[in-house]
């Protein structure tokens, strides 16, 4: 009578599976026990975004842009400690980069009220005095320290603010401010502050600090402000403009060394041709599966 019992039992039909999400196993079933549906809800290459080579190369020119910029700024400060720009040259310099500043600004900006403007002509006077002021203490800053030594500290730190600026523009809200500020970008804007710090304090006269000092500030602080508004303006006038200053920066690296204009041109066509071209490629080996086994996402409808 018993045996037929044990017979019964495991003739007896089993229960259908079902997913429990609470409640523990299910009778009859092991805890990792998957149905032949279980792979019906996979998905392979759901959230893989499949990118344009031309509009790739289109993003990397703000890479490349900006790396001319930096570019100019080094030959200023090269041009500078061999005494080929003297104070007054730089101070026209400075003045010509405010004007246009202030120019792309009064342009690109469809609403532009004159308190604004005046609030943005105080903020330069401050910063200008200020800078004036502390110039005697740049001169004497780095006085007790090699000048090989200082170019090694500049060119690190040179090299530590592009590999952590913000390319995009997403945190720039006004000339010389950020929106919601980061590490990464506070660190790559001190760098460069430092760095400038340092190539100024080389420099024999306390407005020739002044002087460079005031350019590499306006570059490092308000170009990225200046060149973001010019993308939002127009995509064409700042492509436009973009291919400028790659020309310029160029020829002005040609006329300073061969060899470093061979090696930047080389810089930009992998930056702006190698790696657009790489990022298309590698997303052919893009494998990514997404199924019922994946950590759920909770979504609220919030109504009033």
């Amino acid at each position: 009578m018993a045996m037929d019992t044990n017979i019964s039992e495991s003739t007896a039909p089993q229960s259908k599976w079902r997913k429990v999400a609470y409640g523990g196993m299910q009778p009859g079933f092991d805890d990792n026990h998957t149905d032949d549906s279980f792979l019906e809800d996979m998905v392979m290459n759901a959230n893989v975004v499949k990118r344009d080579l031309l509009k790739v190369m289109q993003d990397s020119v703000s890479i490349s842009q900006y790396l001319c910029i930096v570019a100019l700024v080094g030959l200023v400060w090269t041009y500078t400690l061999q005494f080929v720009l003297d104070e007054t040259s730089l101070l026209l310099l400075d003045g010509f980069l405010l004007g246009s500043g202030f120019l792309v600004l009064l342009l690109t900006k469809e609403i532009l009220s004159l308190n604004l403007l005046f609030h943005y002509i105080i903020n330069v006077s401050f910063f200008t005095t200020g800078l004036y002021v502390l110039a005697p203490i740049y001169h004497t800053l780095t006085r007790s320290i090699s000048s090989d030594s200082i170019w090694a500290v500049a060119v690190s730190l040179i090299i530590l603010h592009l590999f952590l600026h913000d390319y995009s523009g997403s945190t720039i809200a006004a000339p010389g401010a950020l929106k919601n500020p980061n590490l990464t970008s506070c660190v790559s804007l001190n760098a460069s502050v430092v760095a400038s710090v340092f190539v100024a304090s080389l420099l024999p006269s306390r407005l020739h600090v002044f002087a460079i000092m005031l350019f590499s500030l306006q570059v490092f602080l308000f170009a990225p402000f200046v060149t973001y508004c010019i993308k939002k303006y127009s995509s064409c006038l700042y492509l436009m403009f973009s291919f400028g200053l790659m020309s310029v920066t160029l020829a002005l690296v040609y006329t300073l060394h061969r060899l470093l204009f061979v090696l930047f041109l080389c810089l930009l066509v992998f930056v702006s041709i190698v790696c657009p071209y790489w990022l298309i490629k590698i997303q052919e080996y893009k494998f990514e599966i997404n199924g019922p086994w994946d950590e759920a996402k909770l979504c609220f409808d919030i109504t009033d």
